[in-house]
């Protein structure tokens, strides 16, 4: 299992057009990814289950990743909230 923190930076939070990136990034994926922020958490490849999570900006998130494919999965999802959230 691999995990990583990240500080949300965008002023809107994790909105719809982010949300939905993210999703489709966690798709490429076999592992199982899930965002935990806020004492509650929802599988990456969900955008209702992500969007229902409120994440707003100044937010920490827990990206957990765990699978066959977990290494590439984290490096690729740590650089997607780099550049997006």
């Amino acid at each position: 299992m691999r995990d990583f923190t990240y500080v949300i930076k965008d002023p809107v939070g994790l909105h719809a057009r982010p949300a939905g990136l993210l999703v489709k990034k966690a798709g490429e994926f076999a592992s199982r990814i899930t965002i935990e922020s806020g004492g509650k958490s929802a599988e990456a490849k969900k955008l209702i289950m992500l969007m229902g999570l409120g994440i707003k900006q100044g937010a920490e998130v827990v990206c957990r990743i765990e699978g066959e494919d977990e290494d590439a999965a984290h490096e690729a999802l740590a650089k997607f909230f780099e550049e997006n959230l």
